[in-house]
């Protein structure tokens, strides 16, 4: 942990926060695991395709099925994602936006499409509680907000 005071933080689960939304994935994954079952191992006779590709698909969604922790700090965000630390500046980005469950962080002036994989994803709690107070230190950190 750092020695320097944490501004903000909160802890992210969708799996838990949005048990909905997690029986149609845990049901889509069953679906599809047949599915491909059926393909790679029945008709084709690969079960190395079936495993490596489903795992491959899992491992994609992880952050779904893991919690995440966010802090952020005067100069600094750090994330955490079960046994993976992420630290970034503010710095680093140029621009931010939101959508319903959370906020891009852009490394570009605009937003773009690249801002999935240069950015940074940042997902509320669910009740949303941190929303106002992220936009505040967000607008003071980096200022370019779309």
């Amino acid at each position: 942990m750092s020695s320097e005071k944490t501004k903000l933080s909160w802890t992210s689960h969708p799996f838990i926060d949005f048990p909905v939304t997690s029986i149609f994935l845990v049901i889509f994954l069953i679906v599809l695991a047949v599915i491909l079952w059926q393909v790679a191992v029945v008709i084709w006779d690969m079960p190395l395709f079936y495993y490596l590709g489903f795992a491959i698909f899992v491992f994609s969604m992880i952050t779904y099925f893991i919690p995440t922790r966010y802090e952020f700090y005067e100069m600094k965000i750090i994330i955490y994602y079960a046994m993976i630390k992420i630290e970034r500046n503010y710095s680093d980005f140029k621009c931010f936006y939101s959508d319903k469950k959370g906020i891009m962080l852009g490394t570009f002036m605009k937003p773009r499409k690249l801002d999935s994989f240069r950015g940074q994803s940042i997902r509320f709690s669910k009740l949303q509680t941190e929303k106002e107070d992220l936009i505040k230190l967000l607008e003071q950190k980096i200022g370019n907000q779309y």
